[in-house]
């Protein structure tokens, strides 16, 4: 398996936000995006604006991960902003799941859902033939730099299972506290998407491409058998 990184662009600094884009896109597989309403968590980060602006300088894929108590009121801008792939956490819309993953995949987007750290695999069974893919927080939401949860590992191979078991093709993702001390174990679940933040990536150099070769040369280092 060869590992795809997706840096998490509210960890980035904004203030050098077009340089450090332009520098990440010959690496990045993916941008995440966090949008969050400081209601389902309490945090409020990224925005459509963001994405709209975004979308200028990169054709990287924008993954859009919605925090919001209500994702059906942003599910639109964020299409309408140019994101690519659009997911939000199942509890938040219980009674209208199918419509909006139906939404999303109509607009020619792609959908996931973002599974917490207490919220079983099983519990995607009925509509995981739609999805993408699903992301596992490996730690609570709504905050960078809280400690890595590892009995998160086992529901990616859960996922993993229930793919290959009904022909699903969702990509796995995971959330939360990605860098050299957790990257041996979390890669050993099998997970084929890391995202990664203040400690995997841009805590390493102030120069955000350096950074990226230190981050790989490490992640290469921690996973070599």
């Amino acid at each position: 398996m060869i590992a795809k990184f997706s840096p998490s662009l509210m960890c980035m600094d904004l203030t050098r936000f077009r340089e450090q884009i332009e520098a990440m896109n010959n690496y990045a597989a993916f941008y995440h995006v966090d949008i969050m309403d400081g209601s389902y968590v309490k945090n409020i980060t990224l925005s459509p604006f963001f994405i709209e602006h975004l979308r200028k300088i990169t054709d990287v894929p924008i993954d859009v991960h919605l925090m919001v108590n209500h994702p059906e009121d942003i599910i639109p801008m964020c299409i309408e902003s140019g994101a690519d792939i659009i997911s939000f956490h199942p509890e938040t819309a219980n009674n209208k799941i199918f419509r909006l993953l139906t939404q999303i995949k109509e607009a020619g987007r792609r959908c996931g859902v973002v599974l917490n750290p207490a919220t079983p695999a099983d519990s995607i069974r009925e509509y995981a033939h739609l999805l993408d893919k699903v992301t596992v927080m490996s730690v609570d939401p709504g905050f960078a730099g809280q400690k890595f949860i590892p009995e998160t590992l086992d529901k990616i191979r859960k996922l993993i299972e229930m793919r290959k078991e009904h022909g699903f093709h969702y990509l796995t993702e995971i959330d939360g506290s990605c860098n050299a001390k957790t990257f041996k174990q979390v890669a050993a679940s099998g997970v084929e998407v890391f995202i990664v933040g203040t400690s995997g990536l841009f805590n390493l150099d102030n120069d955000v491409a350096e950074a990226w070769q230190k981050m790989e040369s490490i992640f290469a280092r921690e996973t070599a058998a």
